[in-house]
Order: structure tokens, then sequence, then C-alpha cells
């Protein structure tokens, strides 16, 4: 079944990482957040509102609708100088108008049913020339096949129906924009970037992240039995020694119009 983010066992999945070097090298090309507020729709543990917070920017406010993982938030980023976190819906976040220059948004919109509401909320907390970027997956960044740098793809070979659910769940490119679009936001184009995920010391070390579920909802999907069967089976096919996870995914830049 789908994961429960209001369930308190849940409260640090997406707590405890670092975002890579390949990710903040990706968003500068996007965007310059050095003095500027941003606000992170959907912050979870608040791994990239710290980063925004070490990108320069003078304020950030993280948003999510999870009580629990939100009190993780605060205890590890809580302390940072101009950081706060919010209780709030991605379609309502409570925010004033025009309180932003960047809003981010990661793997926040194949969650969200109201694509069209997610757009119109962040084009009311941007400033006239502000910029929305939004991070997720489409379908094609879900068919990109398994290898031991992207042991994700194995978990839809060995259990086909969770590409199912990944493709009902996951925007293309043309949905995400036309929503943008129809919401005032201009100059919007998507481009596919290469995250690293995570470092891990050993194939152990990942694999206990797996068995965890750590930090991936579509592993919600599957029953302890299939997770177990599931490590089993990554354990085989990777190579001992450091494991670097890599995903892909598709970065939306949209610009609210200067008045």
């Amino acid at each position: 079944m789908p994961i429960d983010f209001h369930d308190a066992g849940n409260r640090t999945s997406y707590s405890g990482r670092e975002a890579d070097t390949s990710w903040r090298e990706a968003v500068l090309t996007l965007v310059d957040p050095t003095g500027a507020d941003v606000v992170d729709v959907g912050c979870g543990g608040g791994t990239y509102t710290r980063t925004w917070h070490h990108l320069g920017a003078a304020t950030v406010t993280g948003v999510d609708f999870s009580a629990h993982i939100l009190e993780a938030a605060r205890a590890e980023q809580g302390n940072l100088p101009g950081v706060t976190f919010r209780h709030g819906d991605a379609e309502r976040t409570g925010l004033p108008d025009q309180c932003a220059d960047i809003v981010f948004e990661r793997a926040l919109v194949h969650h969200v049913t109201d694509l069209a509401a997610l757009a119109v909320e962040a084009a009311r907390l941007l400033r006239p020339g502000g910029v929305l970027l939004i991070q997720d997956r489409t379908p094609e960044d879900v068919a990109v096949p398994g290898s031991p740098a992207h042991p994700r793809g194995w978990f839809f070979e060995i259990f086909p129906r969770l590409l199912e659910v990944e493709n009902r769940r996951r925007p293309t490119v043309e949905v995400v924009s036309a929503a943008l679009a129809s919401a005032g936001f201009t100059g919007v184009r998507a481009v596919p970037v290469e995250e690293v995920r995570r470092r891990y010391d050993d194939a152990e070390d990942y694999l206990a992240d797996i068995a965890a579920r750590t930090g991936r909802s579509i592993l919600h999907e599957l029953g302890d039995d299939d997770v177990a069967r599931l490590v089993q089976e990554l354990r085989r096919r990777l190579p001992e020694g450091p494991l670097v996870e890599r995903d892909r995914w598709t970065l939306w830049r949209a610009e609210r119009p200067p008045a």
C-alpha cells in the first residue's frame, strides 16, 4: 500500500541524507540563490532546505504536510540561521503572497492530484521575475535500465507491478509544462538531470536502506516478504566494494513574469 506520510514510524524516512554536488551543480546552472528567499514545498526531512541555505539563500522556508516528518526536519536543520519550517499543504501553504524569489518542489508532483492548483500556489508565492524549480521523474526517467550505478531500475525488473504503479503516478514533461503555462508561468523548460543520490561504503550499507524503505515511497507498495526478496536479489546483482547510487530526474524551470 502507498506510504503513509502521517505515520510516526516514517518520520525519519526522508532525513539523514546530504544533497550531492551533482545536484548543486545542476541547480546552479538554472538559478542563482545568493541572497534569495527560497520556499521548499514538500521539504520532507529538510535535506534540500539545508542545501539551499548552504548555497547562499538569505532565508529558506520548508513546507510539508506531515507533522511527524517536519519534527525530524526541525531536529536536524531547525538551528540554521534563516531556516524555518511550516506545516502546510502544497496547494495551500499558508505563506504570504510574493514571499519568495525561488520556489522549489522536489519529488512532490507525483504525489499531487491537482497540478494546476499546485502551479497556481507556486505563482502566488513568487515575486515578479521569480523562479519555480520542479524536480521529479517522468516515465522516461523511470525507464532507465537497472545497473550497479542505478539499482533502482532493477526494482521494476524484479517486480513488474511496481512499474505499473510508477507509470501511473509519474507525470510527463508535457503534463507538468501545461500546468505551469496555465498558471501564467513563462519560459517553461525541462532538462534531464543525473543526480548522485547517495554514496555507500558497500552494498550491504545500501541494502540496509532498501530493507528499511528509506526515502523510497515506491517500496511501500511491497509487503515485507517482497522487500526481503528484493534485498536478496539486489545482493546477488551488486558487486563488492563502494556503491554510488545515481538517479535520473527531470528539472522544470519556469518564471513568474515581471510586473
